[in-house]
């Protein structure tokens, strides 16, 4: 991160560099109503698995599939919801998702766990872009000196989210088994209300949707850009692993039970380094971040019972938050601001390739190797992505840009 006295001036001086982003007008309701409409989005996962796996009483294969086609629906339609948003402005998209997921949340418990694979996946497809919205907004709304910051807070807000979110939807089915679902239901519809009555920008000032003409897709997807989408897809990558990896270790050593607490301090981690990475004035580029990522996440190879896990994980959750921040805020800055709902999208369906890539990959060395050797195949493929990342932006250690 550089020098002891630049780290001690980024914590000592992060209080008052979040206040001056979160008085810019519109910042603070944006985050608080951002994070609100991720939580249902990060339940669904776990919801659906439940719901097939247990209420259904058809096991975690079937409840795999389902899952899968939500993810991949997700990953597929994330560009298409954000060049709907281009070119219709974001209101009129969000009645589009809302009655979609009001839909299908509605359908659930009367669906089989074969109906609910085609089904799950057209959830998927338009899924409300809870997470596309805020880092659109960021960068369409936010001045170049407080972008920064800026997306450390959505890094920080989003690792909340994915631990609060899951946690939530587990209640939920298993308090309310078959009709927990119309819950989420009613909770995506209240978030795309709540996104619809904020309508946060999501171009610079001035432009409306569909004034402009997109420019080709070929003329921005490329160098800077393609870099930042393969670091988002590899930091997912990295942390998918290693959870599932942990879980494994712990479970050889009948251990699970304090995967709570492994997985509560890497958040704390996490957090810890996005402020102090939104905050400093000089801090690694992306490519020096995603390097970092993985060499701290490699020491968990090591394993060991619970609590040297436990540490382990400290600096594998340091640079989690650092590195997808910025790689989100280089998406952000080079998009155009005509397709900026399609990178953004784009930037989307990186994060739930990495996770798609990730989990049969994990599972696979995991059960043939060991979970050792999914956390070192992990950060052997993230180092690699860091270096070419690296060699197309010219990047050096210490550099200023990325």
């Amino acid at each position: 991160m550089g020098d002891d006295g630049r780290v001690a001036g980024a914590v000592g001086g992060g209080v008052a560099t979040y206040r001056r982003v979160l008085v810019l007008p519109g910042l603070a309701p944006l985050y608080a109503i951002g994070f609100a409409a991720r939580l249902p989005v990060t339940a669904t996962g776990v919801v659906l698995t439940l719901h097939v796996a247990i209420g259904l009483d058809q096991g975690f294969a079937a409840a795999g599939l389902v899952g899968g086609a939500v993810t991949a629906g997700i990953a597929l339609g994330a560009p298409f919801v954000g060049r709907l948003v281009d070119r219709h402005g974001l209101r009129r998209v969000l009645v589009l998702c809302g009655l979609a997921q009001a839909v299908f949340w509605g359908m659930v418990p009367f669906l089989d766990a074969a109906a609910l694979v085609p089904a799950a996946l057209g959830a998927g497809l338009l899924a409300p872009p809870a997470f596309a919205v805020v880092r659109q907004s960021l960068a369409a709304s936010v001045p170049a000196e407080h972008q920064r910051p800026a997306f450390a807070l959505d890094a920080m807000s989003t690792e909340v989210a994915y631990a609060v979110g899951p946690a939530l939807g587990t209640l939920v089915v298993l308090t309310l088994p078959g009709t927990g679902t119309w819950l989420v239901g009613a909770a995506f519809v209240v978030a795309t209300i709540a996104l619809g009555w904020l309508d946060p920008p999501v171009r610079a000032a001035g432009r409306r949707p569909g004034e402009h003409p997109a420019p080709p897709v070929r003329t921005w997807l490329r160098g800077g850009m393609l870099v930042a989408l393969a670091s988002t897809a590899a930091a997912i990558l990295m942390l998918t692993a290693t959870e599932l990896s942990v879980v494994a270790m712990l479970t050889a050593r009948d251990e699970t039970a304090w995967f709570a607490l492994a997985n509560t301090v890497w958040c704390a981690a996490s957090l810890v380094g996005g402020w102090i990475y939104g905050a400093a004035q000089r801090p690694p580029p992306t490519a020096v971040l995603l390097g970092l990522l993985a060499l701290g996440s490699l020491p968990v190879a090591l394993g060991g019972p619970w609590w040297t896990l436990t540490l382990l994980l400290v600096p594998a959750g340091a640079f989690c938050a650092p590195a997808l921040a910025a790689a989100a805020e280089t998406v952000g800055r080079l998009a155009p601001d005509d397709a900026r709902g399609v990178a953004t999208g784009l930037h989307g369906s990186a994060l739930m390739v990495g996770a798609t890539v990730a989990a049969p990959l994990t599972g696979v060395l995991i059960d043939g190797v060991a979970p050792a050797a999914a956390v070192a195949v992990a950060a052997g493929i993230t180092l690699l992505v860091a270096a070419v990342a690296a060699l197309v932006t010219g990047t050096r250690t210490g550099s200023r840009g990325r």
